[in-house]
């Protein structure tokens, strides 16, 4: 079989749809991703197969620019449920430039599926024209795939109408690797796949390896705020997210923070260990509790694992990972900004995380949940036979 991934131009949007990739390759299928320069690195990381389409869209800088100086939360506040369906609109009106690209590379390489993410509907129009099934996958609680798709049909109207459709076609399937329980309610149902932690690759830290012992009776925090929080103007809230966190007493805290940040970083507390970029799956086990910005990658790493998690939500579906893990009893969401910049909420948080019972009782039954999903290979044969089952009624 021969599938063909499609992602939007944001490389975090690919990387949740790598362990169903390489489920897919273990088994024996052929793999293609075809996207953007954004996304190739990403690609390269898994060690996946790429065609690069249509130049770098640079989203990052789009964004910093209409920020002006702050970081999201303190320029647009939490968004409305319907403002969602504004996610794509900076990729999308650029999508129909290279969509002849993408179905020339889709005719050559002749895939048996397509697999894309939730809001790149370049795929759906794709399958479309080729007869071919499209599989969409979701990275975690969805308050956006819904939304955007009233966005996409109004880029797409043009495609859809020279296709003889009023309407964007749906995934033949639509995969949620959400546990059932911290899924958004009234989101369109989906056919569960268990999350893998994919964080991109990278080395095991030497300092990593020692055990409890070493370390004492500390306690250790990770505090990561994805790959993009601090570049949209989000050092000062680290700063004081480590201020707050100093105060614990028997607590190691380990930041991820890039070497360009230290700097405007300044000073941190004794017990704080800043640390480069890692791969969350290898550092969560030593781990206790984790502050985050709310992305899904890190929120459903964090509940893959078990662990207690403070959401300091800035912008989109992160707000909804807050509120769901709220919900359930494994988190604390803090999504006043001001409240965000005031060590004594965060602190507070942090201990209750730590201190109280019941935020672990939860998050351990949030794992337990997820951990009785099906397990992308087991979906990877679902896939092959859907395949199968469209060659043969063509």
């Amino acid at each position: 079989m021969r599938v063909l991934m499609i992602n939007t131009p944001v490389s975090t949007h690919l990387t949740p749809l790598v362990p169903l990739a390489w489920a897919l390759r273990a088994a024996g299928h052929e793999v293609m991703v075809a996207g953007r320069e954004d996304v190739l690195a990403a690609a390269a990381s898994a060690g996946l197969n790429a065609v690069g389409i249509g130049d770098r869209l640079k989203l990052d800088d789009m964004l910093i620019e209409r920020l002006g100086g702050k970081r999201p939360l303190e320029s647009w506040g939490r968004p409305a449920l319907d403002q969602l369906s504004n996610v794509g609109s900076l990729w999308m009106p650029q999508t129909l430039d290279v969509l002849p690209d993408y179905l020339d590379l889709a005719r050559d390489f002749g895939p048996d599926l397509i697999l894309s993410d939730p809001i790149e509907y370049l795929s759906l129009v794709v399958g479309e024209r080729l007869g071919v099934p499209v599989v969409q996958q979701r990275w975690g609680v969805d308050p956006i795939s819904d939304q955007a798709r009233t966005t996409g049909q109004t880029w797409f109207k043009d495609v859809l109408a020279e296709l003889g459709l009023s309407d964007l076609p749906r995934p033949a399937v639509l995969l949620d690797p959400c546990p059932p329980s911290l899924q958004l309610a009234g989101t369109t149902p989906g056919t569960p796949m268990r999350y893998v932690p994919f964080n991109g690759n990278g080395q095991l830290p030497q300092w990593l390896r020692r055990d409890a012992e070493e370390r004492g009776a500390a306690r250790r925090v990770a505090v990561s705020l994805g790959g993009r929080t601090l570049a949209y103007n989000g050092v000062p809230l680290m700063r004081n997210i480590l201020g707050a966190l100093g105060g614990l007493p028997d607590t190691e805290v380990l930041a991820t923070v890039e070497e360009e940040y230290r700097e405007a970083l300044g000073e941190v507390p004794g017990n704080v260990r800043l640390i480069d970029p890692v791969p969350l799956h290898l550092l969560l086990g030593s781990c206790r509790a984790v502050v985050h910005h709310g992305g899904s990658g890190t929120a459903m790493t964090a509940s893959a694992f078990g662990l207690p998690q403070l959401v300091l939500p800035q912008l989109a579906d992160q707000f909804w990972h807050g509120d769901a893990l709220a919900r359930v009893g494994a988190g604390i969401t803090i999504e006043d900004a001001a409240r965000q910049d005031d060590p004594a909420p965060v602190r507070e948080a942090v201990a209750a995380l730590l201190g109280e019972p019941g935020y672990a009782k939860a998050a351990g039954e949030l794992r337990e949940e997820m951990a009785a999903m099906p397990a992308p290979s087991r979906v990877s044969a679902d896939l092959e036979e859907l395949a199968g089952s469209h060659r043969a009624g063509r």
